[in-house]
């Protein structure tokens, strides 16, 4: 079985981290990390690929925007509703908002998107995706290597127990995933209960007729 895996990674692995990290691609990327550690893929390779990924992948959601980004609108509506949330993080963080867009849940596509639907500049854009690509995909990597010189620490024969610990890393991104829909949770109901007190101030105020 390692074998295969490892012949199956030689082959293919850094294709399948391109295309992932193009997307999205932050778990796909950690466990990258952690087989590069284990010897199946190559750190600086791993980098390089999601670097390549992550950076082509926003400059093509930022000029799909420039060029179709109203027909995106109509078509989907889940990206139409995001539409406003995401004007708000451009209004509040400005320029700032090319470079954080891939670390932000939810908007590491629609960002780009509307942005090239703005009037930021193509090549301020590319600068900031060039920076943000490259922070990222070494945060990302590096954390999925780490995670496997720990486990090296910890566990004597790392080999043996690949399998458990691939199953304990995606706990903890499925951990790091759920606690994104906790929180988006928890301010949807913040939000819903300040407007109730808003609403229930606002009646009391009321002048009786």
């Amino acid at each position: 079985m390692q074998q295969f895996l490892r012949e199956y990674l030689e082959v293919h692995g850094y294709w399948v981290l391109f295309l992932g990290t193009f997307l999205e691609g932050e778990t796909i990327l950690i466990f990258a990390g952690f087989l590069a550690c284990e010897g199946y893929l190559n750190i600086y390779a791993v980098i390089l690929a999601a670097f390549a990924g992550s950076f082509l992948g926003d400059q093509f959601y930022f000029h799909l925007g420039r060029r179709k980004g109203p027909s995106l609108l109509k078509l989907f509506t889940s990206f139409a509703r995001k539409f406003r949330k995401a004007l708000r993080l451009i209004e509040r963080y400005g320029t700032f908002v090319a470079f954080i867009s891939r670390y932000t849940y939810g908007f590491r596509i629609v960002l780009p998107i509307i942005l090239g639907m703005t009037n930021f500049a193509a090549r301020r854009f590319l600068f900031l995706n060039l920076a943000s690509a490259l922070s990222w995909a070494i945060i990302f990597s590096l954390a999925g290597f780490l995670f496997g010189k720990g486990a090296s620490l910890v566990v004597d024969d790392v080999e043996r127990y690949e399998p458990y610990l691939m199953l304990v890393l995606a706990c903890l991104t499925g951990c790091l995933w759920l606690s994104h829909f906790v929180a988006h949770w928890w301010r949807k109901r913040h939000a819903r209960r300040r407007l109730r007190r808003m609403q229930e101030w606002r009646s009391s105020a009321r002048p009786q007729a």
